[in-house]
């Protein structure tokens, strides 16, 4: 019987042969899961960058209401976190902004006393 041997090699590559797709229709599922959870991160994404512009629009407005200069504010912070740290993990003070209880100086006043 020379053909039962091909038989079985036939419904061996049948059998692989059906494996292999239901693989591909799970992988098809999940990349379309994907593509929507991806899709959704994105809708999510814009929301939030666009409130974000909004809050820094009206903390801008704020700012410029109270008389503070954004751009010098956001260059001081820069300037601070690039500063190494000393040994206690404190950024080191070079401007002699704070003073030495640690105190910030009190923008009317000049000092670091509370008004």
């Amino acid at each position: 019987m020379p053909l039962g041997g091909a038989t079985k090699k036939i419904q061996k590559i049948l059998d692989t042969a059906e494996e292999l797709y239901n693989r591909i229709v799970e992988l098809r599922e999940q990349v379309m899961e994907v593509r929507e959870t991806v899709q959704d991160t994105n809708a999510r994404v814009a929301t939030l960058e666009n409130k974000l512009d909004q809050q820094g629009a009206i903390l801008e407005a704020l700012a410029e209401h109270e008389g503070i200069d954004v751009d010098e504010l956001v260059t001081e912070v820069a300037i601070e976190e690039a500063e190494p740290e000393d040994g206690e993990g404190n950024a080191a003070s070079h401007d002699g902004s704070a003073d030495g209880d640690g105190s910030i100086p009190d923008a009317e006043t000049g000092d670091g006393s509370a008004g």
